[in-house]
């Protein structure tokens, strides 16, 4: 079994992909909320919900849309509005 030596550059070069990484995952997240208009695959990745339920939620009136052309679209913040609406809060 032969050693590999890890150098100084090495490292760097490493926390540099690492950071840059970190930053992408974050610009995604944030790219949704500067965004006014989602489509619905957009909805259910940020929810983590299946396209039934996000049809259900649709029907029963629980999170609004607006459908042009045969695409739905949601606004970011009625969606927000909803989940701060149902937070629960636990009382122990």
């Amino acid at each position: 079994m032969s050693a590999n030596i890890i150098t100084t550059e090495d490292l760097m070069e490493f926390k540099i992909e690492l950071l840059d990484g970190i930053k992408e995952l974050l610009n995604n997240q944030q790219g949704n909320q500067n965004r006014k208009w989602l489509k619905s695959p957009e909805v259910r990745e940020l929810l983590g919900i299946s396209p039934g339920t996000l049809q259900n939620l649709r029907i029963n009136g629980t999170i609004p849309y607006t459908k042009v052309g045969g695409v739905l679209y949601y606004d970011y913040h009625d969606i927000m509005e909803v989940m701060e609406k149902n937070r629960v809060h636990n009382k122990f």
